[in-house]
């Protein structure tokens, strides 16, 4: 097979997560009017909980399962709830294309973090890509004026910060304990955590809704299982910037279900966001290769 060749799975299976995500996300979209944004977080994990157990189940022993480092566990759970609330409550009041161009800046936040979690070296360039990265969010944000700095978009801002402190978990848990441990118990966590917090405020759940909350939890498990499938198979650096083609599927999805299409000043930061996204990127894997030739 050739080097180019050996590469396709690995892109197959990252483009296919990006996809599923996608439609995981326009399925919290949709439920985002109708409950409150704790119970869509705890139903997007409970709904999701049935087929990650098989996959966990199938592909590692259960008594691994335990022995896993609980502290770092219980703050990706509570960072994921804190995720999933801002990104639902967001979706409320903006197209999903537009909560993903905010989102894109979080693996710059992950550069910015690993400095000091991490300890890792984070040179002058670097930062210059996650300053101009943050420039793109304020363009889309319009802090003045009658723009999108509202408490949706300061929302979505605040579960890109949660994800990309989720991602520095992870890093330090892979040290430690295996993949299927680090899903299995961010769903659960998260099913627990958003549901014992959204219980007070409860609403019965509508038959017409049953459908979307089932397509959440199927998406959302495929999707799970083929982005581990991708980066199993291929490098960081070439399958990283795939994540960028959710904006195309976010495009797509606001266009068919709620007939909307970003503005042109929203378009403008996004193209910041993902050109300083993709230059880091770029800065990474030369970092990289240099410490590790």
């Amino acid at each position: 097979m050739t080097p180019r060749a050996s590469h396709l799975p690995a892109i197959a299976f990252m483009l296919s997560a990006v996809a599923l995500f996608a439609l995981m996300d326009a399925g919290l979209k949709l439920l985002s009017p109708h409950y409150p944004p704790l119970q869509v977080a705890a139903l997007r994990g409970l709904a999701s909980l049935p087929l990650v157990l098989v996959w966990v189940l199938w592909t590692a022993k259960p008594a691994t399962l335990w022995r896993v480092h609980w502290p770092l566990h219980l703050l990706r759970g509570a960072l994921g709830i804190g995720m999933m609330f801002g990104f639902v409550y967001g979706l409320r009041s903006m197209p999903l294309s537009t909560a993903y161009a905010i989102t894109f800046v979080a693996p710059m936040l992950v550069t910015a973090m690993a400095g000091p979690f991490l300890g890792e070296r984070v040179g002058p360039q670097r930062w210059i890509a996650i300053v101009v990265g943050l420039v793109g969010v304020l363009v889309i944000l319009r802090p003045t004026g009658q723009g999108m700095a509202t408490l949706g978009g300061l929302a979505i801002l605040l579960a890109a910060i949660c994800y990309a402190a989720s991602a520095i978990t992870v890093r330090l848990l892979a040290q430690r304990d295996s993949i299927q441990a680090m899903v299995l118990w961010f769903i659960v966590l998260l099913s627990l955590g958003a549901g014992i917090m959204a219980a007070p405020n409860w609403l019965p759940l509508q038959q017409a809704d049953w459908w979307v909350i089932a397509g959440v939890g199927v998406s959302g498990s495929l999707a799970q299982v083929a982005l581990t499938e991708a980066f199993r198979r291929g490098e960081a650096s070439l399958i990283a910037p795939l994540e960028y083609s959710a904006l195309v599927w976010g495009v797509c999805l606001d266009l068919a279900l709620w007939h909307v299409l970003p503005d042109g000043v929203t378009w403008l930061g996004a193209g910041i966001i993902v050109v300083s996204g993709l230059y880091l990127l770029r800065r990474e894997k030369v970092h990289a290769e240099t410490e590790h030739p």
